[in-house]
């Protein structure tokens, strides 16, 4: 189960605004790189027992389907689905993009859809970094069975932390638009805003990172199982990852 702080942050308004301008001019000022449609690519990779507490979770059943004409945006949505026995079972997938480690800033954008939202524990966005000397982990839930809010991940502590920002189950039926924004210094990650159908959000929490000598960069989408291992389904369309 995830662990989760419930004190939400206090922000100055001068702090947020002097962060938001510096992210924005740091993109306005350097080349982009852009990866759209990441859901119709190929190559993914997924596992159900790495998806757990500590690495090591139960199995869940899990399936990823490509291509889906309905329900979608482009006619190329992915439907993404768990299910199985064991209760609190997670499914994972991710992307591989390839390395860059001169890549500090990311804007990972989506729109998903659920048909069954409530029998859903959370679902977690993420974007991977490793740059050769460490591993900043981008990770953010949608923590809606265990407090409502959306968490950003804490590698240090190995926890989930509260943003105190509000997320209920999402209405069923309905494209759903998410977007990320987050950078990095040296040793740590930065969370610094969500926008959820058009509502903007700042979250101005940092976190350290661990050391890795590999050098990547990876989106990742993952389905939590709740207390009955109620099975559902997302979809994924207009997947993209903006970086510079």
């Amino acid at each position: 189960m995830a662990q989760i702080a419930k004190k939400s942050p206090h922000v100055p308004l001068l702090a947020l605004t002097v962060l938001v301008m510096s992210f924005f001019a740091v993109s306005s000022a350097s080349a982009q790189i852009v990866k759209s449609q990441i859901q119709a690519m190929s190559g993914w990779s997924s596992c159900t027992v790495c998806a757990g507490a500590g690495g090591n979770g139960t199995v869940a059943a899990m399936s990823m389907t490509q291509n889906q004409s309905s329900p979608s945006l482009t006619g190329h949505s992915t439907k993404f689905w768990i299910g199985g026995s064991k209760p609190y079972s997670d499914a994972l997938w991710w992307k591989n993009l390839g390395g860059n480690n001169a890549i500090t800033h990311f804007q990972y954008d989506v729109y998903f859809y659920l048909t069954t939202p409530q029998d859903a524990q959370a679902l977690e966005f993420d974007v991977n970094q490793t740059n050769g000397q460490r591993w900043f982990i981008f990770g953010t839930q949608c923590n809606i069975r265990n407090g409502g809010v959306w968490d950003v991940w804490d590698a240090i502590a190995g926890a989930w932390r509260s943003t105190g920002i509000a997320c209920h189950t999402p209405s069923a039926f309905t494209w759903h638009h998410l977007t990320w924004q987050f950078y990095r210094d040296s040793t740590s990650t930065h969370f610094v805003s969500l926008t959820l159908d058009g509502v903007t959000h700042y979250v101005n929490q940092a976190h350290g990172t661990h050391g890795s000598g590999s050098s990547g960069i990876s989106v990742a989408f993952q389905m939590d199982g709740d207390y009955a291992q109620h099975s559902y389904s997302t979809w994924l369309d207009k997947v993209s990852l903006k970086y510079w």
